[in-house]
């Protein structure tokens, strides 16, 4: 099981270029439009060179987030899950 550690939670229009084409990524698999406020959570997974995104707004808890990384093997670090449970 991979490790996922949170590189930062970013708004959109915030977010780092080398996050781009994995958010695009997500959210055409989503359906989804980005909206400028969005908060966007980017997970590194350790072991390896992908990032997860997290489009905070379609989460109502951190079990929901768990779920979806255990279906691509990698589980929250500690003070991830911390971080992220103040946004949900």
């Amino acid at each position: 099981m991979f490790v996922a550690t949170l590189a930062g939670v970013f708004k959109f229009t915030e977010l780092p270029e080398k996050y781009g084409p994995f958010v695009q990524y997500k959210a055409s698999l989503e359906n989804k439009t980005i909206e400028s406020t969005d908060n966007i959570a980017i997970l590194d997974i350790s072991g390896t060179e992908s990032v997860h995104v997290l489009f905070l707004d379609s989460y109502k808890s951190l079990k929901e987030i768990d779920e979806e990384l255990n279906a691509a093997d990698a589980q929250l670090n500690h003070s991830s899950r911390k971080v992220l449970e103040g946004y949900l």
